[in-house]
């Protein structure tokens, strides 16, 4: 695609765009009278317009119903996240009896490593990226010293080569063989949430599996950005955040994803909690544990229907626009602001902008992360202060998502004029 450094090029792009009419669906943050430039979606999406109107029927319902609300309405909050299960499986290439939202992210990914590391004196390993985000750490080293392992032997850290940002596939897949026979599990983001790059999901699984070990990935950063197919690719489990790309409201609802294989087997190993219970029987309060076939099995507790009255909200805007749809201008608006970055970098008469996200597309999401040779922290704060709603990683990461829900190529050509300076 030829892409042109000028507002009217910009324009026209974004009058041919099919998707444009979703920008209407948001509220943007203000900056001097007008919408901020949000480029922010990676770390939470925009609220949409619709959401209050969601949370309010459900307020209604309450109010009109009483308890008898679990039964009563259009939409009885005994079932509600039944509601959202075909959405969650379109994203992600799983079946509905795949999926359920529940619990948040790190909550759940502690449940899916109750049922899927399950550690033996000769396989106890765990593979992740280095430097993965915080809770993953965390869970994974918490879960290691809990089942009597040394973390430091037990968790293996993948970093890129030398002078490289990212990690490449032959030196993940080559680190699964060199640990094959104390291997256990697998457990990656599916995008990293410092450098954006995409990992290649059904290369590792099938990898995995191939040494006789488990795989699972948390798609915080992929939920909603990329399309994936995990019931294909036989992934084992994955959990997710719905505040990102799904816009789904601050510290919303989580989900999880578990392959049908271990779904519909009532002996894989888990925490129990009542909602998990099979659901015709679960009100006769009966000792002995009966998991409801399929992701619903993993439940603890009912639904928060508040938080999930902002998912469905959230949730209905891609029923409408597709992921299909959305990748396809994302790959060209995200392309785009990696060309008008590039062209800053002309301007300036230096590679001041060091964009370390993958060029290739189908390795990376809508975020691309930049890194700043001069003055990385006062240029994020001099953005911020022209209306250009980014973020910032410790230490030298400046990240910038233009999300093809509400973004435009106007944003990311102001962007460019704004960064040229």
């Amino acid at each position: 695609m030829k892409f042109e450094n000028n507002i009217e090029y910009a324009r026209l792009h974004d009058a041919q765009d099919p998707l444009r009419k979703f920008r209407d669906e948001f509220l943007f943050p203000q900056h001097d009278g007008k919408d901020a430039i949000y480029f922010c979606g990676n770390s939470l999406g925009l609220q949409p317009k619709r959401t209050k109107e969601y949370i309010l029927k459900q307020l209604d319902n309450w109010a009109e119903y009483g308890v008898e609300g679990h039964f009563k309405s259009a939409t009885p909050w005994m079932y509600y996240q039944k509601t959202t299960k075909e959405s969650l499986a379109n994203l992600i290439g799983a079946k509905p009896i795949e999926v359920v939202a529940m619990n948040q992210l790190t909550v759940n990914l502690h449940l899916m490593m109750v049922s899927f590391y399950r550690p033996t004196e000769t396989r106890y390993k765990i593979i992740m990226e280095g430097s993965a985000f915080p809770s993953d750490q965390y869970a994974l080293e918490t879960q290691v010293k809990f089942h009597g392992f040394d973390p430091n032997e037990a968790i293996v850290e993948l970093f890129p080569r030398e002078g490289e940002y990212t990690l490449r596939e032959e030196d993940i897949l080559a680190a699964i063989e060199t640990h094959k026979d104390t291997l256990a599990l697998v457990m990656m983001g599916a995008v990293n949430y410092y450098t954006g790059q995409f990992f290649p999901l059904h290369e590792i699984a099938e990898k995995a599996h191939a040494v006789g070990a488990l795989c699972g990935f948390d798609l915080a950063h992929a939920m909603g950005n990329i399309p994936m197919q995990l019931h294909d690719w036989n992934v084992d489990f994955a959990v997710w955040c719905s505040y990102k790309y799904l816009n789904s409201s601050p510290g919303g609802m989580s989900g999880v994803f578990v392959h049908e294989k271990h779904a519909i087997n009532p002996e894989t190993p888990r925490f129990a909690g009542w909602w998990g219970y099979k659901e015709e029987t679960r009100f006769k309060m009966q000792k002995g544990y009966i998991p409801e076939p399929g992701a619903e099995g993993w439940q603890m507790s009912n639904v928060p229907v508040l938080t999930m009255a902002a998912h469905r909200a959230a949730l209905d805007l891609f029923d409408e626009a597709t992921l299909t749809a959305l990748r396809e201008k994302s790959l060209k608006l995200t392309a785009y602001m990696e060309y008008i970055i590039r062209e800053a970098n002309k301007k300036i008469g230096f590679e001041k902008f060091i964009i370390i996200t993958p060029s290739d597309p189908t390795a990376r999401g809508a975020q691309l992360s930049v890194i700043c040779k001069e003055g990385g922290k006062k240029v994020f704060d001099e953005l911020t202060s022209k209306g250009i709603i980014g973020d910032w990683r410790e230490p030298e990461v400046l990240r910038f998502a233009p999300v093809p829900l509400y973004n435009c190529f106007e944003d990311v050509y102001r962007f460019g004029e704004i960064i040229s300076q």
